[in-house]
């Protein structure tokens, strides 16, 4: 019989609250995903994936029910941008409902594929939407690297226990 590990729980049934529980113990990266509709739309990511280097594939998932969902559905393209550790500021704007996203406090311009690209990121990439995957109550979005940049100097924002956090030493 193996030791079982400190202050492990018994086990638990899967639902949302143990998925949401367990997920609050994994540290992410935050990405910010952008797309061009009628208007801009965006929303904050913690579920980005690098997924193939040949061809540059990348994924990440969007609720069904997310006021981004009706563009990101119909769009050809995506920005996908890294945030600072400085950023949880705009973090916080594109995982709230309702906000103003793309309004004066939110630094940004038109990129390549009229797609709006955020200022000030630690790294962006504009991707072509290959595949769109029903996957419960969200929606799986693989897309395709087109081009990019990135700056070497930033620290990555995480999300961490349900709060953005920087790097630690």
């Amino acid at each position: 019989m193996g030791a079982r590990s400190a202050g492990a729980d018994s086990p638990a049934p899967a639902s949302p609250d143990l998925l949401r529980a367990v997920f609050r113990q994994h540290a992410a990266g935050v990405a910010v995903i952008t797309a061009r509709g009628a208007i801009p739309v965006g929303f904050t990511a913690t579920s980005l994936t690098s997924v193939a280097a040949e061809p540059p594939l990348i994924s990440f998932g969007i609720g069904a029910g997310s006021s981004s969902w009706p563009v990101i559905a119909e769009a050809d393209h995506v920005g996908v941008h890294i945030l600072a550790e400085q950023q949880r500021e705009l973090a916080e704007t594109f995982a709230r409902r309702g906000a103003d996203r793309f309004g004066p406090a939110t630094s940004w311009r038109n990129g390549p594929r009229e797609v709006p690209l955020l200022d000030g990121v630690n790294a962006w990439l504009v991707c072509r939407i290959v595949a769109r995957v029903p996957a419960g109550d969200h929606r799986l979005v693989l897309a395709q690297v087109e081009t990019g940049g990135h700056t070497s100097a930033g620290r990555p924002l995480l999300y961490h226990q349900g709060r953005f956090n920087a790097l630690r030493d």
